[in-house]
């Protein structure tokens, strides 16, 4: 069992922490961001999940820009340019597959 609150938290982009599970094959991220925390447009090889549990948050998926909130997800294919601001505080759960290894990586060094 894994008690996602237990799990170390790391500010991982300004405005953006992040709790992190990885599996062999994908990566689970909880994140807490602060109202206004922008997320710079990028784009990655992993398809992407993205689920706001608390807040509202403005996401632009290619071209389209919607705003999400409790109960609403995004489904991000690979390499789509994607980004978004945190319009209130939020609560964002993504899945990432194949496993995020730069998270991997940043969680392991902080964490040890």
């Amino acid at each position: 069992m894994i008690e996602i609150d237990t799990l170390p938290q790391n500010e991982i982009k300004e405005g953006f922490k992040a709790r992190f599970v990885h599996t062999e094959n994908l990566t689970l991220g909880y994140w807490d961001v602060e109202e206004g925390a922008i997320l710079p447009m990028h784009a990655h090889f992993h398809e992407q999940i993205t689920q706001v549990l608390e807040g509202k948050f403005e996401l632009t998926i290619g071209e389209e820009t919607k705003v999400y909130e409790k109960g609403q997800l995004a489904v991000i294919p690979p390499n789509v340019m994607h980004g978004g601001k945190a319009l209130t505080k939020c609560k964002i759960f993504d899945i990432f597959c194949p496993v995020r290894e730069d998270y991997w990586k940043n969680h392991f060094k902080q964490k040890h």
